[in-house]
This record gives structure tokens, sequence and C-alpha cells, in this order.
């Protein structure tokens, strides 16, 4: 059965949804640490993998089905059916009267895109590579690596003290991008911390739901079109927080466990994981 274009007009604007929301990277298989101590010295670390949605491939897709006129009939019941000569003569005058307008659409939507990424364009096959350049020449980024697929392969790791709010990850010019990891700063000596990319299903990421029903939609036009589906990263690893400060909320299964440096919060993230890692500790 050929998906139709309407099909195709929803995965993309969910998509373009997800990329106005920020909702652009997702971490794979990963180790993450985070350090605070009372002598206001900090470090965060991130090994493994992030994924950029791949946005070059629905629009690859999206253009496909805009530049290419295919008559399109339905039953009552929305079975598709075979067009009578006069549909297909119809449906193609006003497919060839629309062409100034999909052409414009078409650029508008590739500018759009182009400022999601920060100038890059996603359908241009040395985009990856582009931002992989671009992100190793930031402090903190020892090594990226792309994979293929939007997979990137990634070490992060950086020190400082605590004056600041901490965000992971921060890509240059990328005007919005989803975090991992936040660390801010509160009055009377207290740190919260926040994990909201550690989390897949449930309310505290509604995003990955999204994103779970354009993959769907994805499949069925890839499919369709004897293309393969590339397999998209969901979260797997884990997340600790070591501290000697005094910790006074935390959501993990077992609390803090007594380590050589203070305590430690230790969170196992899955692709069921519901409820994003989150403390609050005070370095009164």
């Amino acid at each position: 059965m050929t998906v139709p274009i309407k099909l195709r007009a929803i995965a993309l604007a969910a998509a373009s949804s997800i990329a106005l929301s920020g909702c652009l990277l997702s971490p794979g298989s990963f180790t993450s640490e985070l350090h605070m101590m009372k002598d206001g010295t900090f470090s965060y670390s991130y090994d493994g993998e992030i994924q950029m949605l791949a946005l070059s491939q629905l629009a690859a897709m999206g253009n496909k089905g805009d530049n290419t006129f295919e008559a399109e009939c339905w039953d009552d019941d929305f079975e598709e059916r075979d067009c009578s000569a006069e549909e297909i003569e119809q449906q193609r005058a006003e497919w060839d009267a629309s062409a100034d307008e999909r052409e414009a659409k078409n650029h508008r939507e590739l500018e759009q895109a182009k400022a999601m990424f920060g100038g890059i364009d996603p359908s241009d096959p040395e985009a990856a590579q582009e931002l992989a350049d671009r992100l190793t020449r930031q402090r903190g980024w020892d090594q990226v690596i792309y994979k293929g697929d939007g997979l990137f392969d990634v070490d992060f790791s950086i020190s400082g003290r605590m004056t600041h709010d901490f965000v992971f990850p921060v890509v240059e010019k990328l005007p919005v991008a989803n975090s991992f990891v936040t660390v801010v700063m509160r009055k009377d000596y207290q740190v919260r911390v926040d994990a909201p990319g550690f989390a897949n299903a449930g309310g505290s990421n509604p995003m990955h739901g999204m994103m779970g029903g354009v993959a769907g939609m994805m499949q069925m036009m890839m499919e369709d079109e004897g293309g393969e589906m590339p397999e998209v990263a969901l979260p797997n690893g884990t997340f600790t927080i070591i501290t000697d400060g005094r910790i006074l909320a935390n959501n993990t299964d077992e609390g803090p466990q007594a380590v050589a440096r203070g305590q430690a919060l230790t969170w196992d993230v899955t692709p069921r994981s519901e409820q994003a890692p989150t403390a609050l500790i005070s370095f009164d």
C-alpha cells in the first residue's frame, strides 16, 4: 500500500514541532557523573552516545512526496482505490498549478531547518561531520566520532568551580537544544540537579512520546519506499552524583550510598525510566 502524501505531511509537521521545541538530541548508551564538593569544585563527565534527530531523512522523504505527482483516491471507508482517468487529470492539473508554491515552501523549510541546526544544512551528507568538528572545538568535548544514522560517540568532561549554573549539552550556534543535565545554583548555598534527558517515558519527558509517533510514521514511509528505518537511540546507562554536601532530597531507588569522597546518588537509566533524576543538595 502506498503511503499517502498527507501522512508524509503529518510526519514532517510532527518532526518540525520536535525541532521547534528543541528536542533534537537524545542520549543512547552512556555513563555520566557529576561531582560537587563543599570546597566549591565541581566536575561533570558524559561518556557514550548522543543521537541527533534525523530531520534530513524526513526532509528527503517529504521532498520526494512533494515533487513527484501521485494521484490518490479513497472510498467511503478510507480504503485506497484506483483513480478514474478524470480524477487523475483533475489532480494533475491542481498539482501543476501549485508548482511555484511547492518550490517556495521547500525553500522556506530548508532555511528553517538550517536555522535550527545553527546554519548547518541537515540535508548535506557532510552535515554530521561538520557538527562533530564544531563540537570538538568546544571545551570539554574530548572526542566526537560520527557513527552514522545521526549517532555520535562522545567523550565529554569538564571541571571548574560552582559559581554559576551549568547545562549539558550546549552546542555552539544551535539556538535550541534540549538539556540532558541542569545544575541550578540557589540561594542559601543550595544546588538543584535535574536530568530531564535521562528519562524516556511518562510525564518527565513527553517529547519522547512524540518522537516515537514520528518514528512509527517514518517506518511506514521507509518500508513503502524500499528503505530501512534508522535505529533510534534510547537512554540506557547510569547517572551518578558524588558529593560531600548535605543531600536534602532525591528520587533514587536506593538513596545515598557512602563513598570515599562523601555520598553517591546513582540512577539506572533505561528505556522504561519514567522519572527524570533529580536531587537537592545543601553546602551550608
